[in-house]
């Protein structure tokens, strides 16, 4: 099968097209045959090295959309069987073989039935995102009479979801993005959107999508809250704020949770641009060029 991997880091030339041997799911495991799989920041941040892993070969992708082509033993993988058509999130920065690939393994418990509402290529800009925003905002749950929350990089993918859940969940929600975002934004649920929030400060909580670290900090009110979506790169604690990041963790049941939500209308889904797989590379220097509303997502 043909994979998407970098042998040696570097910019959107680093990223490579390989023939590899198809995997085989282990107990607890299925194998998906993929047909659709989002590029995500966290992809690029992988191929620059960002996360270690010099020397080896290390697979990209992280989401998935497809359909379940093997499981492992019955009795561990029973859940699913051949010709599900399913999502799933393949956690792990540095790994021999990722999502941008023909076939990929996964967990048996990472995985949710897909989408019935939206197509494959849409079902694989799901996972990460919203799983990292939904995580997220379980470590901001607020103490009654305490809702209100500001989400910097309201209109980006992580930003996005996280206003629409949080407005979901009934908290007054602001939403930090451009100017030319606001009507998005406030489509989302968002009650206010700015494009400065220094002059709104003292929010209970922010969820900090748009990673600006000390200065979103500073708009938390003493003894609020802050949420990263970088682990380990949150900023110190200051005025009792409690300050944390979270690091997506692939829970199937949770995303099935999601892949409702969107069924529903409640979330909804953006795609930027397909690319086929051979032309990864090119969907790399897409991504860095910046701009990009939606994700961009590899078609095998």
């Amino acid at each position: 099968m043909r994979a998407v991997v970098v042998n040696s880091f570097g910019g959107p030339e680093a990223v490579e097209v390989v023939e590899t041997e198809v995997p085989r799911p282990g107990a607890c495991q299925v194998r998906i045959k993929v047909a659709a799989a989002s590029l995500n920041p966290v992809d690029a941040g992988v191929r620059a090295g960002v996360f270690g892993g010099a020397g080896e070969r290390i697979g990209l992708g992280w989401d998935v959309a497809g359909t379940v082509d093997a499981v492992g033993a019955v009795d561990a993988a029973g859940a699913w069987s051949v010709g599900d058509e399913v999502v799933a999130l393949h956690y792990g920065a540095v790994k021999p073989l990722g999502t941008h690939a023909e076939y990929v393994v996964v967990d048996a418990d990472a995985v949710a039935p897909a989408p019935a509402t939206v197509d494959a290529v849409h079902a694989a800009t799901l996972p990460l995102n919203a799983l990292t925003a939904a995580q997220a905002l379980d470590r901001l749950e607020p103490a009654p009479g305490r809702s209100s929350l500001l989400v910097t990089g309201a209109a980006g993918a992580v930003g996005g979801y996280a206003v629409r859940l949080a407005a979901q969940r009934g908290m007054a929600v602001t939403g930090l993005a451009r100017e030319g975002d606001e009507d998005f934004v406030r489509s989302l649920g968002a009650r206010h959107v700015t494009s400065d929030a220094v002059a709104t400060r003292g929010f209970d909580a922010v969820l900090d999508a748009a990673v600006l670290g000390e200065p979103a900090l500073a708009w938390v009110r003493d003894g609020g809250r802050y949420i990263g979506v970088i682990p380990h790169a949150e900023p110190a604690s200051v005025r009792g704020v409690e300050t944390g990041a979270v690091e997506v963790s692939a829970d199937g049941a949770r995303l099935a949770e999601l892949v409702r939500l969107l069924d529903e209308g409640v979330l909804t889904t953006r795609v930027a641009e397909t690319y086929a797989l051979e032309d990864a590379a090119k969907a790399h220097a897409r991504l860095g060029e910046g701009s990009v509303r939606g994700r961009l997502v590899l078609v095998p």
